[in-house]
């Protein structure tokens, strides 16, 4: 069930999302209510759960992370108690930008952060390929970001 947001709740996400360090005075001042409104708007929202938190996004091109690889995965066995350990130990790998359970010719999409194709091929040696369950895998290397957000706008 989604939530009942009215346009206020929606611009106040929107700026959140572009800024999440905005001062509360400047936030109420861009959406036109004052301080008091606009906090209890948020403090709703985290509530209900649908800001569920507040971080910094880092630059991984800064900390030298260039190399993207998404990664089809086939598994030996789909049964529950396999998928269930699959995704406990595939968290653990910090390398692991992403993973989606897929419905089509391969059960996992990962996306795959590394240095360069050394630390990949390391990663794939000694991380990947050691989860449970894995039977086959496909890389496909990135050679450009074209687009890449980390959240639309509302």
């Amino acid at each position: 069930m989604e939530p009942a947001l009215d346009a206020t709740d929606r611009k106040i996400l929107s700026e959140l999302v572009a800024n999440a360090r905005l001062p509360i005075t400047e936030l109420a001042r861009r959406v036109g209510l004052s301080k008091t409104p606009v906090a209890a708007r948020i403090k709703a929202m985290e509530e209900m759960g649908l800001i569920t938190g507040y971080r910094a996004i880092l630059s991984p091109l800064k900390l030298g992370m260039t190399h993207v690889t998404y990664l089809e995965v086939r598994l030996s066995d789909t049964r529950e108690r396999a998928l269930a350990a699959f995704n406990a130990a595939v968290r653990a790998i910090e390398e692991v930008e992403e993973c989606y359970m897929i419905a089509g010719g391969f059960d996992y999409l990962l996306k795959v952060r590394s240095r360069d194709m050394a630390d990949y091929r390391r990663i794939m040696g000694e991380k990947i390929s050691a989860l449970p369950h894995v039977h086959a895998t496909s890389s496909y290397v990135a050679m450009e970001a074209v687009v890449e957000q980390s959240w639309m706008s509302l």
